[in-house]
């Protein structure tokens, strides 16, 4: 499956999806419901294990098992982006009907961004494989700067470097015109120019937020398996699943007061392997079960001792 058509095969069903999600099902701006985002929440990962199932067929065990634990450690740490989004569509003040949108155009970019990075990262590892002890260190720094931080609340939209740079480079409206990223509006010599709007700057800053994240979830990945093509689908099954996980879990987020600790564990586990592998190699179904374990463990922790009402994030 690794081969030129595997590739162009599984590009090309993630292509026909994306275009029936917005040329069929989203063709008008709406908001998305908690049922209808918890059914599309099922049906994405549904999909994901049923190319879990054809990767353990046809590519063997190893290679199933490798999927499932890439997927399952993506699809956990893409939850901590929710909460960034989160911040990011209420300081905004986007409207819901919109979200969407840019949560759909945000995934464009990120499989792009995604599949650069992942390659990149493939051709260091097989360039210079010591690289590895350099990801689990960072990976184990990441997970304590993680458990030490609230959900979000270092982050404020305003100090983004990248917001900054959007304002100096081109003119962006004050108000929202519907679901369009640019207009055509005079300047003050009356000519027509193009102007971004405020939707264009909450895209750009959902995309540079994955890729910040992305910096902590893809050399995760480099300690389970080292196959380009494992990476990737595994990546992109996760991020695919992104948007109707947001509308699922945005507005309840903040209930999983244990989740951020749960990461932050999965990240210095993951880490800590990645730097005594060499020596004490784990079985590819014992990474998999500590990150599952770790995972159900701090979600029934929240459910069991939630968070205090009124008590801050």
């Amino acid at each position: 499956m690794t081969n030129v058509w595997g590739w162009i095969g599984f590009n090309a069903v993630v292509l026909a999806i994306l275009f029936f999600d917005l040329v069929i099902l989203h063709k008008k701006s709406n908001s998305t419901s908690v049922k209808t985002a918890a059914i599309w929440s099922v049906v994405w990962v549904v999909l994901s294990l049923s190319f879990a199932a054809g990767v353990y067929n046809v590519m063997g065990k190893e290679s199933g098992l490798e999927f499932l634990t890439g997927y399952l450690i993506e699809y956990a740490l893409s939850v901590d982006n929710i909460f960034v989004f989160v911040l990011i569509f209420a300081y905004f003040k986007v409207p819901k009907e919109f979200q969407h949108r840019v949560l759909f155009w945000g995934i464009i970019g990120a499989l792009l961004l995604r599949g650069g990075m992942i390659f990149a990262g493939a051709a260091l590892v097989s360039r210079f494989e010591w690289i590895l002890y350099f990801f689990g260190a960072f990976l184990v720094f990441t997970g304590f700067r993680m458990a030490r931080q609230k959900d979000g609340a270092d982050y404020n939209p305003e100090r983004d470097p990248v917001l900054r740079i959007a304002r100096k480079m081109m003119p962006v409206t004050k108000e929202y015109d519907g679901e369009k990223f640019f207009v055509r509006q005079p300047d003050s010599a009356g000519v027509m120019r193009r102007a971004a709007t405020p939707l264009f700057i909450v895209l750009l800053l959902v995309d540079t937020t994955d890729v910040i994240f992305a910096t902590d979830s893809i050399p995760a990945i480099f300690s389970v398996t080292r196959d380009p093509f494992i990476i990737y689908t595994s990546n992109i099954c996760a991020v695919l699943g992104l948007r109707a996980l947001y509308s699922l879990l945005a507005s309840v987020v903040d209930k999983f007061r244990y989740l951020k600790i749960g990461l932050s564990l999965v990240l210095m586990f993951i880490g800590g392997k990645m730097l005594v592998d060499h020596f004490y190699p784990m079985p590819i179904i014992g990474s998999l079960g500590v990150v599952a374990a770790i995972l159900i463990t701090s979600v029934l922790a929240s459910l069991r001792w939630p968070r205090p009402e009124g008590r801050p994030v």
